[in-house]
């Protein structure tokens, strides 16, 4: 069965560093798992935001 040269080094590095699934996955959790926001804290958030001017380089002193 013919395996492309990316599927093979694939599949080499995972037989060589067999954890590396397992950090990648950690690595993922870290940076893009996040937890849901409670409701009411995503409310507060909202109501706390400053609201921006129509024109955002001329600010009228």
């Amino acid at each position: 069965m013919y395996q492309s040269d990316i599927t093979q080094f694939l599949n080499q590095l995972k037989q060589q560093k067999p954890q590396l699934e397992e950090q990648q996955r950690k690595g993922r959790a870290l940076l893009w798992d996040k937890q849901p926001l409670d409701l009411d804290e995503r409310e507060r958030q909202q109501a706390s935001r400053v609201k921006q001017t129509s024109y955002v380089y001329y600010q009228n002193f």
